[in-house]
């Protein structure tokens, strides 16, 4: 009877752990089955960073014209153009399986129709902060359902920590132009007025929100130490001299001592991935300005 008992025993044991084994490898089979690839439209450029960052540049499909970096989106990526224009059909014609945008851009009525279509859509409310870009990117990855976004937000904070102090904030004056006949001016609440701060300067620009026209009396009255601008919008008036024949400049502290400074526009206003990055290139452009 003993003799039977052990036997019974080892036969229970082993069939035990045939079973175990068998729920184990069922485990692993289901962890490392690849998921369905999706398509992705981005309607914003901090979102297409994110996106890009995160390992889906491939199946990003579609993108709005600020999905500028990495450059090589726009090589592989349909661009819709603007997405205050973009059309319902330019989006559906592309079979999305998700779309990606913010709340800020979104227009309402490109909403009800994505909403309409049936298509799975993600808006996000984007806050221009060194906080306000690690939860987006934190938002964006839940969304995606990927794990690996702590580098991302990791990096937004070591690249903040490369800015170095300035004893007297500079005012700087940002402006936004598309040649001569374009020129708009950063006030408060501005995308570009948070970028100046984290970089250590101050917005030369305090008596209203948003964007305006610049005219030669509030570049006087605001009196920049700094002049700001898109790359893209230094070229477009033919360099540092041709900032210098606008009207008012030369009667600047900016203008009379040429501190012209030009930045990348993604990097300056995206607040995605790079918002640390964007604030150090600033804080080091604002320095060499100012010694």
């Amino acid at each position: 009877m003993k003799k039977i008992s052990i036997l019974a025993l080892a036969i229970v044991s082993l069939a035990t752990f045939s079973c175990k084994k068998e729920e184990i490898k069922v485990e692993e089979t289901s962890v490392e089955t690849p998921t369905e690839s999706q398509k992705i439209v981005s309607l914003n450029g901090a979102i297409t960073e994110i996106a890009v960052a995160l390992g889906y540049e491939k199946e990003i499909i579609g993108v709005d014209v600020t999905s500028t970096f990495p450059e090589s989106v726009k090589s592989t990526a349909t661009d819709l153009g603007h997405v205050r224009s973009i059309s319902i059909e330019s989006i559906v014609a592309l079979q999305p399986t998700i779309i990606l945008a913010t709340e800020k851009d979104m227009n309402p009525e490109l909403a009800e129709k994505i909403k309409g279509a049936g298509i799975e859509a993600h808006i996000f409310k984007q806050d221009f902060s060194a906080e306000g870009s690690k939860k987006l990117i934190a938002d964006v990855a839940g969304v995606l359902k990927n794990a690996g976004f702590k580098a991302l937000t990791d990096k937004i904070d070591a690249d903040l920590a490369k800015v170095q102090p300035i004893a007297k904030a500079p005012k700087v004056l940002f402006i936004y132009a598309r040649g001569a006949g374009t020129l708009m001016v950063a006030g408060k609440n501005t995308p570009i007025e948070k970028t100046i701060a984290l970089a250590g300067g101050q917005n030369a620009v305090t008596e209203f929100e948003d964007y305006k026209p610049l005219t030669p009396e509030s570049l006087i009255k605001g009196n920049p130490d700094v002049i700001l601008l898109f790359t893209t919008g230094l070229q477009s008036l033919g360099g540092i001299d041709g900032v210098l024949k606008i009207q008012g400049v030369s009667q600047t502290n900016a203008g009379k001592n040429k501190k012209i400074i030009a930045l990348d526009g993604a990097l300056l206003s995206g607040f995605g991935p790079r918002t640390g990055e964007g604030a150090a290139a600033l804080n080091a452009a604002l320095l060499k300005a100012i010694n």
